[in-house]
């Protein structure tokens, strides 16, 4: 860890900071760096993007990949010591996507009696639902819960848990998460019993646990990670998922949709959808 935390915060036009957050994440020296890239001025065609690096090597490399783009003002800003994720969190909206509705225990109040309601605590785990890609991907499944429903459902990088507590919650028999974070997975299982739900979620790195293998083959897969691992896990998921199955892809910026497409399509896969959210997109794709 660094001596004191920072946040790199650079703002400048849209394609300037998505062409930045797309090499921030391509860069191998930064390729496990937490970043986020947001519209922040409409009207001006402000967007911005706050990393957190977590050493000093991690810091210059972001001060480096960040030069190539002089429109971006950067600026370097020290954390004091506090809980800042119990900070942001206090301040995080409800949020509402589709017939899912998200809330922190600060929120619990305003959970409305006519939706699928969701208590997410993150603690120190990635996806409360607020981040674009979290919130693409509860879209996309209460789009394709109209027309079906989903008896095994595989839930790949779970974060929170948030995904597969939602597919437990709507009728999945079989709802199983996998995280390489061993917090996150503690996280997501705590999640789970909070909502009384069947879910469950295991330790492990890719899709190679004894109950992922049990379970399958599942009729939906949510990947809401990198646009690398969704590459490296293309192969993967597809034996995962029955024939006809549904994979909903996340966590990767819109320059990235190519590159992530081409490795699906080489699968057997074909797209059914796409949902952009800011700088994200989500995929919604169907194996032969």
């Amino acid at each position: 860890m660094s001596e004191e935390a920072v946040q790199i915060i650079a703002r400048g036009p849209r394609a300037d900071a998505e062409a930045a957050a797309a090499a921030l994440e391509a860069d191998p020296a930064t390729e496990a760096l937490t970043f986020s890239i947001l519209e922040e001025d409409e009207d001006h065609d402000v967007w911005r993007i706050d990393a957190f690096p977590t050493e000093p090597a991690e810091q210059a490399a972001i001060a480096a990949v960040l030069k190539g783009w002089p429109a971006l003002r950067v600026v370097t800003e020290t954390l004091a010591d506090a809980d800042w994720l119990a900070m942001a969190l206090s301040g995080l909206p409800p949020v509402r996507a589709g017939r899912f509705f998200v809330y922190g225990a600060h929120d619990k109040g305003l959970a409305p009696a006519s939706t699928v309601n969701l208590r997410i605590e993150a603690g120190a785990a990635f996806g409360t639902g607020h981040h674009g890609t979290t919130v693409g991907c509860l879209q996309a499944f209460h789009d394709l819960l109209k027309a079906q429903r989903f008896e095994r459902v595989l839930d790949v990088g779970c974060g929170t848990g948030v995904l597969a507590i939602a597919a437990a919650r709507t009728g999945a028999r079989i709802a199983v998460g996998t995280d390489i974070d061993a917090p996150s997975v503690r996280i997501a299982n705590e999640n789970a019993a909070l909502n009384r739900s069947d879910a469950r979620f295991v330790h492990a790195s890719g899709l190679n646990h004894s109950l992922v293998r049990d379970d399958g083959p599942y009729d939906l897969a949510f990947a809401n990670i990198l646009a690398p691992p969704l590459v490296a896990l293309s192969q993967d998921i597809r034996l995962a998922l029955k024939p006809g199955g549904i994979a909903i892809l996340s966590g990767l910026l819109r320059t990235q949709e190519r590159r992530v497409l081409a490795a699906y399509a080489s699968k057997g896969f074909r797209l059914v959808r796409r949902l952009h959210r800011d700088a994200w997109a989500t995929l919604v794709l169907r194996r032969a």
